[in-house]
């Protein structure tokens, strides 16, 4: 590809999006809400300068952020350099015009074991602390707060606006959409 091929192909949605009818914020962010909770698995993307790994994960959404449990591996790697992450989570069995997704941009956090934040995401997810105290190795919880969640979804199109839908994490002091 050319540089201007690859220019335009980058710029297609941001071209696309200039266009189209924006949803309300409120409802939008409702959609999400559904849409997130409704689901319990993401690809979680992690990167470092020289390393990147993507990983299935099981979730749970609360409280505006999703909270994972996992034993660990490479994930950590690029976590320790670099806490900017994305997801995706998708409806894996859908026909041509019948997209459902959410693209995810966030930041990572690992949650210290066994403090409050960590009982309360264990109790959500009905894992018994005794279980958790057992373990020969920590059970770590990362909690991924999104700045940005790009919507793809073909029926927002059927109510007239664009199949795209970015919402965005208010800025403190910043005035929203």
């Amino acid at each position: 590809m050319t540089e201007e091929e690859y220019e335009q192909a980058a710029s297609f949605w941001t071209r696309k999006d200039e266009k189209e009818t924006k949803l309300n914020r409120d409802a939008l962010y409702d959609w999400i809400d559904a849409f997130l909770s409704s689901h319990k698995v993401l690809a979680l993307a992690a990167a470092s300068a020289d390393f990147i790994r993507c990983t299935p994960l099981e979730y749970t959404w609360h409280d505006g952020a999703f909270w994972i449990f996992t034993e660990g591996g490479l994930k950590f790697k690029a976590l320790k350099a670099n806490k900017r992450v994305a997801a995706a989570v998708f409806e894996s069995n859908t026909s041509f015009g019948g997209l459902h997704s959410a693209q995810i941009e966030g930041n990572a956090e690992v949650i210290e074991p066994f403090s409050e934040a960590y009982k309360q995401a264990a109790a959500i997810r009905k894992i018994p602390l005794d279980a958790l105290k057992k373990l020969e190795e920590p059970m770590w919880l990362l909690k991924i707060t999104p700045t940005a969640i790009t919507c793809l979804n073909s029926d927002f199109k059927k109510q007239g606006y664009g199949s795209r839908q970015i919402w965005r994490a208010a800025v403190s002091g910043a005035s929203e959409e």
